[in-house]
Parts: C-alpha cells; structure tokens; sequence
C-alpha cells in the first residue's frame, strides 16, 4: 500500500504542535457528548494503536479497556483492514444509485453465513442510529404487509439506549440522551431488566419473566393490531452491563409469536462475538426477527451498520411496488466500509475472536471476584462474553450508590488513566468492554489497575 507519510503519527508530537492541536479543538471542534469547558485545553490525542493499546501525541501508552466505545473488537494496528480498504478506494470508491459492488454482495453473503438464519438479508447502514431506525421502519413495514395496517407502536425498556437520532432517543428514555421535546408517536415503555437490583420482590428468573410480561400486557391493554414491535439488547450497557436469565428473551420470543408483534434485537453493541457467540440471543437459543448491528463489523475501522431481516421478513418485501421498502441511505453499505468489514471478519474467523471472548469473558469475570476484597464493590456483572461490570456503592447491605457530590464519575477515570488505563465509562459502574483479541496477561492488568484505583478511592472517600 503507497500512503504519504504524516509525521504527526510516527513520532511523538512536539509541544508546539500540541499546543497548535489544542488551540484549534478548543475553538472548532464539536466533541459527542461532552462539555466543552470539560476538556479545553487537554483534549487526549492519541495518535496509533496496536492490539489493545494506544499511544497519546507525547508518547504515553495506555489499555483500551472500552475498545473505542464498544467497537474496537480486532484491535488496534490491523494493516490488513487498511490494505482492504485501499485496494476498494483505487479499484471503485462508490458506484453509481441503484448499484452495487462486490465487497457489498460478499458481505451480505458473510452475514447471512455467520447467521443463525441463512437466509438472512442485511439491509446496510452507516451506524448504529441508522441501523436502529431502519429495522423500526422495517417492522412498521411489516406489519402493515402482514395486515396490520394500524401498527404504528414500538415498545421498548426504560433506561436504554438505542441510539442518538431524533426516533431512537425515543426509545427507552435512556439517561445517556438530551430530551428531544415530543417523542415519537406510539414509543412504549416497559420495566428494564436489573440484575442487582431486582425490579420486583422474588426469585431472579420469575422476576425476569415478570418483567418480560410487561411486554404482553403492554400489548394487550394497547391492542395487538396497533402494536409493530418490541426493541431490546440482550444485554442492557447503558443500564449498567445488566445480563438476563435465558427465561428472558425465551419470554419475549413467546410474546412476540402470539401477538404478531416484530422482536427486534438491538446487537449494535453485542454483535459479532461480544458475548462469546457471533449474536447475543444464540445464547438463550433465540432468534429475534430483526437485528440491528453496528460498531464490530468493522471493529470500527470504517463506519457501518445494519438491520438483518430473516428469510421470514424480507420475503415479504419481494413483489411489487406496494411491497417495496422505499428507504435509502446514500452511505449505506459503502464498498469502502464493506471491504473493511470482510477483512475483519476474516480475522475474526482466523484468531477465533469469538471462541477468545468466550473465554478471556469467563477468566475476566474470575478475576473482578477479588475487587470484593474492597467493601466499596457492591456488584461484578459478567461471565458471557467479554462484557462486564464492577458496580460501587456507599454500603453493601443497602445498595446505596454514592452521592454525585462523591464525584466518582471524575475521579475513576483519572485514577484508572493514571494507571494506564483509559476507559470512557467509569464512576458508580465501571464498564469493561476490552477487544476481543485481549489475553490473560492484560486482562490481568486492568483488574491489577482497578485494585489500584480503588484503594485510592477508598483513602480519598475515607471509607
């Protein structure tokens, strides 16, 4: 691959050229999610990667314990991923409207494979917000096909999150997201599940399926003809890595088969071996009728999402123009991020990434059991995948979190950076979503770097 060298990324940056950065950020740039008055002036550039860690503008390296933000699944410092790309942008970078190109073909072909369906069909997006969307507007779609031309409403759990658009922060009112004013027409909301603490007095399987039950009498009180679909993760992040029993999804699968209703499996963080299968709910041996992915299927080395529809839903599209599925998104499926997405799923099958997070999640789950030495550990969520949490609190016995005036939501992640860590969820729950690609010597020193962090946090809490 020909490439201009940029000298900003191979060597550490001089502190004119720091300062130059710093200057032009703090004045133009527009960061998600964040205050601006929060990281004027000391914006974390980083500047390569390889593996599981990165290296800053001055030379710093650090564990990406978060793998982007829940992305970065092959790694860092795949050449192979760039080589694929390169090659598609100096063969056809884009092709003209209502065509296609053979990286796009092969990965519909890849997903449909790696499927529990085979028969699957991906209808290709530039992210996760889009892929969300779409499989809302494939279920409406659906519905209406299938004679349920009222279908309009979508239920989903509080507390979650799927995705940034105006529609998706409709769903599941998560925290994580600015209220838009009115949300969408027919957004439903039902009792997230919660592991530690159980939403309901009683054995954690018949609460679990009590909360699935919400679903159905949600459905039964809005009428089942109103009713298109019903939006989920296997496993909740945003409400705090929260894993459910099987009974769970085995409850909605239920629901949704006797109401008519579309399930819809939000994989935009799970997806692509995060829980330690290919998809989350193969767990629980379920297969939703929509999933929504994102975020792995490129390991974020080119931005690409999707909505697969099984063989059962797409078929309904095929027939003339009443059955067409008249949504476009120009960049959806871009050749560039396709060839990105069949070069990391090539690593993926070679290193049996999938088999790695099965068992680097059991060893990693193992291992925050000794965080318990520190009374301010409350919860360690894990176990299936690598996907895990360490909750704190102010007093074990009550489960009382500490107040924000405590300020753990800022100085968790300075003690972890300070231990070379850098991780951009931590505070009352510290989330661990590290690439699947991780080994045991470095899972080890996210935990040793935990164990440090809150000892400090302990001194400074003087608990």
């Amino acid at each position: 691959m020909t490439a201009t060298t940029n000298p900003d990324i191979t060597h550490p940056l001089s502190g004119e050229r720091i300062e130059e950065l710093q200057q032009i950020a703090g004045d133009h740039l527009f960061m998600h999610a964040a205050q601006t008055n929060d990281w004027r002036g000391k914006l974390r550039v980083y500047v390569r990667g390889e593996g599981v860690w990165v290296e800053t503008a001055t030379g710093e390296r650090h564990l990406d314990a978060m793998a982007g933000l829940w992305y970065k699944s092959a790694g860092y410092g795949r050449t192979e991923i760039a080589d694929a790309v390169y090659a598609q942008m100096t063969a056809i970078d884009s092709p003209p409207a209502g065509s296609s190109t053979i990286p796009q073909i092969e990965l519909a072909g890849k997903v449909a494979e790696l499927y529990p369906d085979h028969g699957a069909r991906s209808f290709f997006v530039s992210g996760g917000s889009e892929a969300v969307e779409t499989a809302v507007k494939m279920a409406k779609k659906y519905s209406q096909l299938k004679g349920k031309g009222g279908a309009f409403k979508v239920i989903s759990r509080r507390y979650s999150y799927h995705g940034g658009t105006a529609m998706s922060v409709s769903l599941g009112r998560s925290p994580a997201a600015d209220p838009m004013g009115p949300e969408m027409p027919g957004a439903l909301h039902v009792t997230n599940w919660n592991s530690y603490r159980l939403p309901f007095v009683g054995d954690p399987v018949d609460v679990a399926i009590k909360c699935a039950n919400e679903f159905e009498e949600v459905i039964k009180h809005q009428g089942p003809e109103t009713v298109a679909a019903m939006i989920a993760e296997p496993v909740s992040a945003a409400y705090g890595i929260q894993i459910p029993p099987a009974e769970y999804w085995q409850r909605l699968r239920e629901i949704a088969d006797k109401y008519n209703v579309v399930l819809i499996a939000d994989e935009v963080i799970t997806g692509f071996g995060r829980l330690g299968e290919w998809f989350g709910p193969t767990n629980w041996g379920v297969q939703p009728d929509i999933t929504a992915v994102a975020k792995a299927i490129t390991s974020g080395y080119a931005p690409l999402g999707a909505a697969i529809a099984t063989k059962k839903i797409a078929d309904a599209f095929i027939g003339g123009p009443n059955e067409t599925f008249r949504h476009l998104i120009t960049f959806g499926g871009h050749p560039i991020a396709s060839a990105a997405a069949l070069a990391n799923l090539k690593i993926f099958e070679r290193e049996d990434l999938v088999g790695n997070s099965r068992r680097m999640g059991t060893y990693l789950y193992e291992q925050l059991q000794t965080l318990f030495s520190h009374n301010i550990v409350g919860d360690v969520r894990g176990g299936l995948g690598l996907l895990a949490a360490v909750e704190l609190v102010s007093d074990r016995k009550s489960k009382s979190p500490f107040p924000a005036a405590a300020g753990l939501a800022t100085k968790m992640p300075k003690m972890l950076f300070d231990r070379n860590i850098v991780t951009f969820r931590a505070g009352d729950v510290i989330s661990l979503c590290p690439p699947l690609s991780i080994n045991k010597e470095e899972i080890d020193f996210i935990v040793d770097a935990i164990d440090g962090a809150l000892e400090e946090l302990e001194i400074e809490l003087g608990v």
